[in-house]
């Protein structure tokens, strides 16, 4: 298939089950159709049992799309510069000590305690150093398909705050950790003050760059009065800087992030509608929607790339658990720290637990492991724990939140 038809078909597979999910499923656009991407595909796979052929196309179609790539070298910039652009900042500031601890501290303790719980759970079959690139790999959170259903059900912005802010900044940090465990691996074995140079270089140079590009793209902006070139400039300064900082050696997913804070941040003392401001963020609230969708139709897909046997099934099962057991004793954890800090901070323990999904991130790393290092069983396992994570864990929040009869103004 030529690309042109493959980003037809990608798009209207999104818009059919985005029509199911709103009109009959009654889900959030980006859950419903991640949950009828995996059931169509699956269909499939069993179909092929008696029809070659389509497993045949199915395959040439996956084959075709580079997952890794087409996610961190092009959905992601997009994705994280509008999470963070449209992020309510005033509230992200009120919360900058939760997002602070939880996005570094607690990116660290996922990354040891679920690798440490998957060796343990793999009986000496899995190597320990797999384990904690998996461990990597599977520690940033990546709340976006759940934030819609916390904002319909009165979740307060704060919580909201606390998990958007959590999920945008740790992407720097994982994949840091990420980065050094293959190195690791490799034998290069890297000194503690290394990795520590290695996370204050890329994560200081992002920052950086991301301060820099937003304040060039904010005097530009200051300088024309029309949304088309406004828009322009957030689309260049979204892409163009995640190329440079990429190009520079920095973390560029933690400069798209502080792009996109920073960008707002500039653009505050401007007079309402001077910079169109209601036209930028409609558009960016229509790409982030649109890029989630196809994004969940791709990792729908994927399950076809899979070889999802019972020892996959096996290592996915004791993924899931270990996620889900070190999230709960993290952020109790780190909560009761940030109360010791600010005795009048208020939180959910339910919500930041159940609401801290993993997403198309882990996925790509996970695709970028060499096969040497474990890339079957982890990609397997990554998928399941995405899988759970989004279907699950998003689409039964709304539902929790109700069981539970919680006062969304008391969480």
């Amino acid at each position: 298939m030529t690309t042109l038809e493959i980003l037809s078909l990608l798009f209207a597979i999104a818009a059919v089950f985005g029509l199911i999910s709103t009109r009959w499923l009654k889900l959030p656009i980006t859950i419903g159709t991640m949950l009828l991407t995996v059931v169509v595909s699956a269909a499939l796979m069993v179909a092929a049992q008696e029809i070659p052929g389509i497993q045949h196309w199915a395959a040439n179609l996956v084959r075709q799309i580079d997952f890794g790539s087409l996610i961190l070298r092009g959905m992601l910039p997009l994705l994280l510069f509008a999470g963070a652009f449209l992020l309510d900042l005033e509230q992200l500031v009120r919360e900058k000590l939760t997002v602070a601890i939880l996005s570094t501290a607690g990116t660290a303790v996922c990354f040891l305690l679920v690798a440490a719980l998957m060796a343990a759970f793999g009986e000496g079959r899995i190597p320990w150093m797999q384990c904690l690139i998996f461990g990597a790999l599977i520690s940033p959170t990546d709340p976006i398909a759940v934030l819609e259903m916390l904002g319909r059900v009165g979740v307060p912005k704060r919580i909201q705050a606390q998990l958007a802010g959590e999920s945008l900044f740790n992407d720097g940090i994982g994949a840091v950790l990420f980065i050094t465990m293959l190195e690791v691996a490799r034998g290069q074995a890297p000194t503690a003050a290394h990795v520590a140079g290695l996370l204050l270089a890329k994560a200081g140079g992002g920052i950086a760059v991301g301060i820099v590009a937003a304040w060039a793209a904010s005097q530009l902006m200051r300088r024309v009065e029309s949304y088309q070139v406004d828009i322009l400039l957030t689309i260049a300064l979204a892409l163009g800087g995640y190329v440079l900082a990429d190009l520079l050696r920095t973390s560029a997913p933690l400069e798209a992030v502080v792009a996109g804070i920073a960008l707002r941040h500039f653009n505050r003392d401007l007079e309402k509608g001077s910079i169109a401001q209601g036209s930028v963020d409609g558009f960016w609230e229509v790409i982030d929607e649109i890029q989630n969708s196809i994004l969940f139709v791709l990792l729908g897909l994927e399950v076809m790339a899979i070889a999802l046997d019972w020892a996959t099934l096996r290592i996915g099962l004791a993924a899931i658990l270990s996620v889900n057991l070190v999230r709960l004793g993290m952020v109790v954890l780190l909560l009761a720290l940030v109360r010791l800090i600010q005795p009048a901070h208020r939180s959910s323990t339910f919500v930041m637990t159940w609401g801290g999904l993993r997403g198309g991130l882990s996925i790509a790393l996970a695709l970028s492991v060499p096969e040497a290092l474990g890339r079957s069983w982890m990609l397997g396992a990554t998928y399941l724990v995405v899988v759970f994570s989004i279907v699950v864990q998003g689409s039964s929040m709304d539902w929790l939140l109700r069981r539970r009869k919680l006062d969304p103004q008391a969480i």
